[in-house]
């Protein structure tokens, strides 16, 4: 009787998804880890962007303002791997770099009336810089959206299911847009 409850129980571990609970969890965490070094590869290049902007003569303190501040705010969120599991961690953080999204958009657009900045060569590499990390966050974020859509489904299907539940995991929030970012943002110059 006892070898058949083992074989029994055995049998259940392999056929309830233990394992791939464990992979797909691990998935989950490998693509919210790129998500926070395309964040901060971009967060880096804030200060160099700045300076340089700051260069430049009667430039809009305003603008370059908001772009500190923002920084300054997503740099200062304790960001970890436990912010996949809290969907209220997970919202701040996605808000605090909107913010910062919005920002440099905002910068970007009044760069625009200096030429002579635009034309420096240092600009136009961060610039660069700039716009391809905000590409590799773009991917970075569809790719973290798949791991969790992919992570879900093993949470909730049967028997997969009862292998997350054996490890307390549950559906996870994934990133959601913002009201109104379908629209193009408002600028007055």
């Amino acid at each position: 009787m006892r070898s058949r409850i083992a074989a029994l129980s055995l049998l259940l571990c392999f056929g309830c998804g233990f394992n791939d609970v464990v992979d797909a969890d691990e998935d989950v965490k490998a693509a919210w880890s790129e998500v926070q070094n395309q964040y901060k590869r971009r967060a880096d290049l804030v200060p160099s962007l700045v300076k340089t902007v700051k260069g430049a003569a009667n430039f809009e303190q305003e603008t370059l303002q908001k772009v500190v501040e923002a920084r300054s705010k997503v740099g200062s969120m304790k960001v970890d791997s436990s912010i996949v599991d809290d969907p209220a961690k997970l919202q701040a953080f996605e808000k605090a770099q909107q913010q910062l999204s919005g920002a440099l958009s905002k910068l970007m657009v009044v760069v625009e009336r200096y030429p002579d900045l635009k034309a420096t060569g240092g600009f136009r590499d961060l610039q660069a810089q700039l716009e391809g990390t905000e590409n590799r966050i773009a991917v970075a974020r569809r790719r973290y959206i798949q791991s969790v859509s992919s992570y879900n489904k093993i949470v909730q299907r049967f028997p997969s299911m009862i292998g997350a539940s054996l490890r307390g995991k549950e559906v996870r929030a994934n990133f959601e847009a913002s009201p109104g970012l379908e629209q193009a943002p408002e600028i007055n110059l």
